[in-house]
């Protein structure tokens, strides 16, 4: 059989959303992505005078996945991501700390040889994958917005080499992925990164056995727990719980070692913070990985 290549694209995570694919467990394909603003903005002329979430951050699937039921675990192993040779970064309306100085501005911008041309400076590319989830139980969520099924998470750490661990709440899994960045910096304070359209390998595999509350990410040199809501001290103690259930049980500790555990050797990091915004606040905690003891084991992947 030859490689599955996903072109199509919706802008809401549901579980009314048709599949436009099927994968069995271990498949490998390919996304091909729109940048979040599904092409509209190309040039310095195009202004985001407005944003409607209704039509941002397109998500190319959804894939149903073979075997996937709601409890298991969705693991996403990004195999490559290959971005364009140009991308743009823009100014929204009303969204990030200095929103009320600045201009409303596109700004395209050149890769060569694997840099981002901005003004006089070569910044290195790091493509990474802004959107990625999985229908959540109910309802629908705009492909705009995060939660616990994934989503706009915007994390730069989900890259090539890291592997994304999404729980499964509808059958299917119904997992997409789209709004690439070639390069971001955490909390994307503007509202965008460099907006960019790609492809994306990834290998899905099924995980039975095993639940979370939130996605997990694993890179080569941690775990993390990723979660969001409207408030940073709410979506802190959430990605805080998911990280400490996870110690526990991989660990066999009690949630008080797991909480002093976390304070000597977890770090709190910020996704997407680009306040004010219609869009939650983003946090990770990242903890370092142990060779003896992952906290999500995928053995029986």
């Amino acid at each position: 059989m030859g490689k599955t290549i996903i072109t199509q694209f919706s802008y809401q995570f549901a579980a009314t959303n048709e599949a436009v694919a099927r994968a069995v467990d271990g498949d490998t394909l390919t996304f091909k992505t729109q940048d979040c603003f599904s092409g509209r903005i190309v040039d310095q002329s195009d202004l985001t005078t407005s944003f409607n979430y209704d039509t941002a951050n397109p998500a190319t699937g959804p894939v149903f996945v073979e075997t996937a039921q709601p409890g298991d675990i969705l693991v996403v192993e990004i195999l490559d991501i290959r971005v364009a040779a140009r991308g743009v970064v823009t100014t929204l309306p009303g969204c990030g700390p200095l929103s009320d100085t600045q201009e409303i501005r596109t700004k395209p911008v050149e890769i060569i040889d694997g840099k981002a041309l901005f003004n006089d400076l070569q910044i290195p590319i790091d493509p990474m994958v802004g959107v990625i989830g999985v229908a959540p139980a109910k309802g629908e969520v705009r492909c705009g917005f995060p939660g616990n099924h994934g989503g706009n998470m915007d994390c730069k750490q989900i890259k090539k080499g890291a592997v994304l661990y999404l729980p499964v709440q509808v059958e299917g899994a119904l997992f997409a992925l789209g709004d690439l960045h070639a390069v971001m910096g955490d909390g994307e304070l503007c509202g965008t990164g460099l907006e960019i359209c790609g492809e994306v390998d990834v290998r899905l595999t099924v995980l039975k056995g095993q639940s979370i509350q939130w996605p997990v990410l694993e890179t080569p040199e941690k775990w993390y727990a990723i979660a969001s809501a409207e408030q940073y001290p709410e979506a802190l103690k959430l990605a805080a719980e998911q990280m400490q259930a996870l110690i526990c049980k991989a660990y066999g500790w009690d949630l008080t070692d797991a909480y002093l555990y976390m304070s000597l050797q977890s770090d709190t990091e910020i996704c997407q913070a680009c306040k004010p915004c219609l869009v939650d606040l983003i946090v990770r905690i990242g903890t370092p990985k142990r060779s003896d003891k992952p906290l999500i084991s995928r053995s029986e992947a």
